[in-house]
């Protein structure tokens, strides 16, 4: 884990060019089979439905699904004029997690176009699970059907629902929590800016895994580790013109978090981010945490230099990815000593 000290030499691939070279051995077989079994989006593939049908065309996991207390599927109040939210709601085992718990409100990742509430199944349990938490995994609405803000609008939603609904969660009152992985962490971020505008709710912690947070995709792990390690630059630009449009507002602070201004940013909660040193994503997380230091918001980076793009759902099988679960899981668990009830400053970014 690294923090605002550690140098930033070790997010500069300069001294090794080739993501693959740079691969933790034990991943290449995970990388290798996600590679072989994903669309080539902007490439071969470019509408949206046929992506969704080659994935879940795809084999499935074998391994039982991770054990947590209870799961139930409900919906949620949308925004106003827009649909209900249907979310997966999952409880801690009551044996091993007694008492209020944190509340974590769940984005997945997919580009704002692929993955759903099953895709991210695994990843949720295994954040209740690491967590002692109720976790809300959120089914928002997809691009490029409904584009930008149609999916941040129902994260916020469901985190206003969460926030409002606490004890009926079993939650903590002063321990709740926005998470997301990829596109997800773009949703979360966001998800705090638009609370700040709409006055709410109150969260004590962000978590934010591998996140997408720039459309201008000008950074230099976008060119670096543009192909080769699963994610691809291709693939990004595509998943970027699919949420925002021709015409979208890719310089907006709630599309991308990363040009929010630094006086937005200031007073925003504690933020654990995960970066994988092989994605072109990487340079997203590490920025926005530098960002986050320098406007006064604590900010812990867990830099993963050696996994890819989408490690956190190998938890199982590479120890890696389990360690930075249980870190995860751990900044998440400190909310329940180091929470907040308003705007000031809480929780313990891990």
């Amino acid at each position: 884990m690294t923090d605002a000290s550690d140098p930033p030499a070790r997010l500069d691939p300069a001294a090794c060019p080739d993501p693959g070279a740079r691969l933790d051995p034990a991943a290449r077989p995970y990388l290798d089979a996600l590679t072989a079994a994903f669309p080539d989006i902007g490439g071969r593939v470019t509408d949206a439905d046929e992506a969704r049908r080659i994935l879940a065309a795809g084999p499935r996991p074998a391994a039982a699904r991770p054990r947590v207390g209870a799961v139930e599927d409900r919906t949620l109040p949308g925004p106003a004029g827009a649909p209900p939210v249907p979310v997966r709601i999952y409880l801690p085992d009551p044996e091993q997690w007694a008492g209020p718990r944190p509340t974590v409100v769940f984005c997945h990742g997919g580009g704002w176009v692929l993955g759903d509430l099953d895709t991210h199944d695994t990843t949720a349990r295994n954040i209740s699970r690491a967590a002692g938490a109720a976790v809300v995994s959120v089914d928002y609405r997809r691009a490029p059907e409904h584009r930008f803000p149609a999916a941040l609008e129902d994260a916020h939603a469901a985190l206003c629902w969460a926030g409002a609904h606490l004890d009926e969660l079993g939650g903590a009152p002063e321990a709740l929590v926005v998470a997301g992985d990829s596109s997800g962490g773009n949703l979360a971020a966001a998800s705090l800016l638009l609370a700040r505008q709409c006055g709410g709710p109150a969260v004590a912690l962000q978590v934010l895994v591998y996140p997408a947070l720039d459309a201008a995709q000008d950074s230099a792990s976008y060119r670096s580790d543009a192909e080769g390690c699963f994610l691809t630059a291709a693939h990004m630009r595509w998943f970027w013109a699919q949420y925002l449009g021709p015409d979208g507002p890719a310089d907006h602070p709630l599309a991308s978090p990363l040009g929010a201004d630094p006086a937005d940013l200031a007073g925003l909660p504690p933020a654990h981010v995960v970066v994988a040193g092989c994605d072109p994503l990487r340079d997203d997380g590490a920025a926005y945490h530098r960002r986050l230091n320098e406007s006064g918001v604590t900010s812990v980076l867990d830099d993963r230099p050696g996994l890819f793009h989408g490690f956190l759902a190998l938890a199982g099988v590479l120890p890696e990815a389990r360690e930075a679960l249980e870190r995860l899981g751990g900044a998440i668990r400190s909310t329940l000593s180091n929470g907040k009830t308003s705007g000031e400053a809480g929780g313990d970014a891990g």
